[in-house]
């Protein structure tokens, strides 16, 4: 698998890199895509670049959002991996993907690869995910790969969920 770290049946998932940049820029451009994430668009290329570079998730905590890259054609496709938190001390779900490649099932493989790497080799407890509560395709998501519903909370001013599952080893 050279430098990818977990595969799907479609797909396989590696580390983000600068490399990145021109379609982490892109990603983010679309307005659709960002429409439940808090998030705003990078100015540049070089603005997403220099946040790949900043990324230091993987050095830290040994996780970390990471590409996904399409087995056959070997195009990216979007992001999905965990990020963690030290301030909540919890290891959080994320995925986000181009819109062409919405509603084909690559959000829920891709997460539950996330979710039996995470739990089989990293020994992880417990995975949460979080969506704003419009956004129907993401908490469906998480309740595909077996999560269940914990709370409401507020994501950035709008009504949002809280999903986990737990390791039961």
């Amino acid at each position: 698998m050279n430098d990818y770290i977990l595969q799907s049946k479609r797909t396989l998932l590696r580390h983000l890199t600068p490399k990145d940049a021109e379609h982490f820029y892109n990603l983010n451009l679309d307005s659709e895509v960002l429409k439940y994430t808090g998030d705003q668009p990078f100015k540049n290329i070089d603005a997403a670049k220099e946040f790949l570079k900043q990324y230091d998730q993987y050095k830290k905590y040994g996780v970390g959002r990471m590409a996904v890259i399409d087995k056959e054609t070997h195009k990216f496709l979007g992001w999905c991996g965990l990020k963690y938190s030290p301030d909540l001390d919890e290891y959080d779900l994320g995925f986000r993907f181009f819109k062409k490649y919405w509603n084909k099932g690559y959000a829920t493989e891709t997460s539950q690869a996330c979710i039996d790497f995470c739990f089989q080799e990293l020994q992880l407890n417990r995975i949460v995910g979080r969506a704003m509560i419009d956004n129907v395709a993401s908490v469906r998501v998480l309740q595909k790969i077996g999560m269940t519903y914990s709370k409401e909370f507020d994501f950035d001013g709008h009504k949002g969920v809280i999903y986990s599952i737990t390791n039961y080893r």
